[in-house]
């Protein structure tokens, strides 16, 4: 027999009833009525959220790497903000995993089986060889994902530091350094949980991440400076950010400013404002860990 789950908010009935009988345009507008309360959850976790981005700031500028481990939507969503991190903030992709249960190709079929197995992570987090330096964030919307707990049970054997996002409470068991409660309570669909937890999920590690990089010095102002112009459209941005950071500067000029810099928009924004050279540019960015405004005061 399964455990009994009648008790994880997010399996309890949502007081909408009786699905069935509602017309189509009843249906659309009580999907996204229902969502309003995962931008609550989120802001009632915004302290929460904080405090783990805060302790994860350091840890990363040392050289750590921040895990997510999940399965099902939660995998997913794991996986799809590691995997937009590199192309937002020009990290290497090894700085924000996400791993799921059941690999990669979970990604396009579920693989609900896996996640029942509380042992599952420990050779992804082997394989990686996740350490001290390390964060792992699991993600688990009912809290009761063995897949998930027992991967983050091991990550704190390994001794990272650890955290758990829930979209429930979760069992008195479960045990991270960490806890991010989004609570969005029952399902309009019952335990369909890519609802509104999947969207508190995605405000959440969209909020983690951003501030995260945004605190790392990969923003100036509320633009993405840490950019390279490596297609047509990066290269774009950078010329638009680099005129509107450096307005004596026209379109050609900025351009020759971003060859000389290798593409590195950064290094390029420095030149333009202070006149010096690529080299002494990526000097004056060094010694302050890429923090642009420090360069620039």
């Amino acid at each position: 027999m399964p455990p009994d789950r009648g008790h994880v908010t997010t399996e309890h009935r949502h007081a909408a009833g009786e699905l069935d009988t509602c017309t189509t345009s009843e249906l659309v507008k009580l999907i996204i009525d229902d969502q309003e309360t995962a931008v609550e959850a989120a802001l009632s976790a915004q302290d929460a959220i904080s405090r783990f981005v805060d302790a994860l700031v350091p840890r990363l500028a040392d050289g750590g790497r921040l895990f997510y481990l999940g399965a099902g939507t939660s995998g997913r969503l794991g996986v799809l903000d590691a995997s937009e991190c590199p192309p937002t903030f020009n990290v290497d992709p090894g700085v924000i995993n996400g791993l799921i249960a059941g690999g990669d190709p979970a990604l396009r079929r579920s693989s609900e089986a896996r996640e029942d197995d509380s042992a599952g992570a420990h050779a992804e987090l082997e394989l990686h060889q996740v350490g001290a330096k390390d964060t792992v964030l699991g993600i688990a919307a009912g809290g009761t994902t063995p897949w998930v707990l027992g991967g983050v049970q091991e990550a704190a054997r390994r001794g990272a530091m650890t955290g758990l996002m829930t979209c429930a409470p979760p069992p008195d068991t479960a045990r991270a350094d960490h806890h991010i409660l989004l609570d969005t309570g029952a399902e309009l669909l019952t335990g369909s949980t890519r609802l509104k937890a999947g969207t508190a999920t995605k405000i959440a590690l969209n909020a983690i991440t951003t501030s995260l990089f945004i605190r790392l010095g990969k923003v100036h102002e509320n633009l993405m400076v840490d950019l390279r112009a490596t297609n047509a459209k990066l290269h774009d941005r950078c010329l638009r950010i680099l005129c509107e950071l450096c307005p004596d500067l026209d379109r050609f000029a900025a351009d020759a400013i971003l060859k000389k810099a290798d593409g590195d928009l950064k290094v390029a924004i420095v030149m333009a404002r202070l006149g010096v050279n690529a080299r002494e540019a990526n000097l004056r960015l060094v010694d302050v860990d890429g923090h642009l405004r420090a360069v620039l005061n």
